[in-house]
């Protein structure tokens, strides 16, 4: 790891997909940011939008031309039912899929709440040289999410190969 990466403050976008929830009852995407911001990382913006595919990509696809976003990372949105839209969305957007997130996401999910995790469909992925990740919506998921994969890949005092590590080689 070079000494650029290691000063590397990451700049994060956090989007809550929801049909309920407004900014004020937000526990997740609150959840999300004070994890991040703990961190040592920077939240560059923070929306919510409807479960929506085309609001869901529009905001994607803004926050992608931004030069102050490197991760943008979801919640809400990834379940199974009919208004859960976030991973078709997602997959408008990216130019790889990074499957192992949403296999380790389920392996985690559960060893804590069983067969129930098959209902998650958590996805992460690289587009236009950045991070994306869809979380489902509890703040129990983004918790996990993050303390438990996304921490540490962002974590430049990380002594294995990291997501944060490969970062500026994502448009070669």
């Amino acid at each position: 790891m070079t000494a650029t990466q290691q000063q590397l403050r990451v700049r994060f976008a956090i989007l809550t997909v929801s049909d309920t929830r407004t900014g004020t009852d937000d526990r997740s995407g609150d959840a999300l940011e004070q994890r991040v911001v703990a961190a040592g990382h920077q939240i560059s913006h923070r929306a919510l939008v409807r479960d929506e595919t085309d609001a869901i990509e529009a905001t994607l696809r803004g926050w992608l031309a931004q030069t102050d976003v490197d991760v943008v990372l979801s919640t809400g949105g990834t379940g199974v039912t009919g208004r859960d839209v976030t991973p078709e969305a997602f997959r408008r957007v990216l130019d790889k899929e990074i499957l192992g997130f949403g296999e380790l996401f389920r392996m985690q999910s559960y060893a804590k709440i069983g067969a129930s995790a098959i209902f998650s469909r958590a996805l992460g992925g690289i587009a236009a040289g950045k991070y994306l990740f869809a979380l489902p919506g509890s703040p129990g998921a983004v918790a996990d999410a993050w303390d438990g994969i996304l921490a540490g890949q962002f974590d430049s005092t990380s002594k294995v190969c990291t997501l944060l590590e490969l970062m500026p080689r994502l448009v070669e």
